[in-house]
């Protein structure tokens, strides 16, 4: 059974693998032992019999979340978990007061446009130029006000 838990200390050696798994420009698994660390942050991770299968990402500002990363393991993608990840993301933001949450993704990057979609993020606009190996503009979604 797949659970979405707050994301651990113990969880970035796993995280990290993931994230240079996935990412051309990845996180240190040491960038996510600091975040974890830090008050205005929401870390959240899928995990199926201690494997951890995806993560999600959020830095919080007053009213106005973030998300950095939302990843999947590739074997385990279009079983649901981004969804369960962003629904569980959704409710740590608005537990919190946060009403409003952006996001940046590839243009290219369909399966996770639907997603977000599906989710309720709206396309905003596109910030050129904001991705690196490959050079790529990036759409601006918002979720809420």
């Amino acid at each position: 059974m797949i659970t979405v838990r707050a994301m651990q200390v113990k969880d970035a050696e796993q995280v990290s693998e993931l994230e240079r798994m996935i990412f051309s420009q990845p996180w240190s698994y040491q960038g996510f032992v600091d975040s974890l660390s830090l008050p205005n942050t929401v870390f959240l991770v899928a995990e199926e019999n201690n494997k951890i299968l995806g993560y999600i990402g959020m830095y919080l500002s007053i009213d106005e979340g973030e998300i950095t990363n939302v990843a999947v393991s590739p074997e385990m993608r279009c079983h649901g978990i981004g969804g369960m990840l962003l629904a569980e993301a959704k409710k740590e933001a608005e537990s919190r007061s946060v009403g409003r949450i952006v996001l940046e993704v590839r243009c290219s990057n369909d399966s996770a446009i639907r997603l977000y979609e599906r989710n309720g993020f709206v396309n905003h606009g596109v910030r050129k130029g904001f991705y690196e190996l490959p050079k790529e503009d990036a759409y601006i979604m918002i979720y809420g006000q």
